[in-house]
């Protein structure tokens, strides 16, 4: 019988490295998954119960009826908001009309980060609110070809709160 016995000498210090690296390599590995799965929590929907004026547009029934409240002017008289979802920040478009005018336009909680990434919001607004100050409607509203998407939304944004006034 010749038996060959074979001796392996594992070092304690190497066998703690080897399973400390084994632990940190799945580590990182869950870690990678994580970050790189979408998160269910993360969508463009809003929190609030306002719907923002880039949820849906409105329709021609809901245009016509803030057309013809517009001309006729008759609102019921308060602060009307409609939040705006920007890259995942919100801004709130004010609206303060009287029973028979628009008497304000202006954005409210419009944080610093929402102002510096979209630098013509502001004045976008100031535009298009001298054009509704002045003829106290939402039709002919005139706007740069710079500013056409800007101008969109934020008109989309009065027409909902608008809407909003006169029901």
């Amino acid at each position: 019988m010749s038996a060959k016995t074979k001796i392996v000498v594992l070092h304690r210090k190497e066998l703690i490295y080897t399973v400390l690296f084994a632990a940190l390599a799945i580590l990182i590995l869950i870690s990678m998954v994580i970050l790189f799965m979408p998160d269910a929590k993360t969508t463009d929907a809003p929190t609030d119960t306002t719907a923002p004026a880039t949820e849906r547009p409105a329709t021609e029934s809901e245009r016509s009826t803030v057309q013809v409240n517009a001309a006729v002017g008759t609102y019921i008289p308060g602060i009307y908001t409609t939040e705006l979802v920007l890259n995942g920040q919100t801004v709130d478009v004010e609206v303060i009309v009287s029973q028979e005018s628009i008497s304000s336009i202006r954005l409210t909680n419009a944080n610093e980060a929402v102002t510096t990434m979209y630098p013509l919001l502001e004045p976008t607004l100031d535009a298009i609110s001298d054009q509704i100050y002045e003829t106290q409607s939402l039709s002919n509203i005139t706007y740069s070809a710079d500013s056409k998407y800007t101008s969109l939304i934020l008109l989309e944004a009065i027409r909902n709160s608008l809407a909003k006034a006169s029901s």
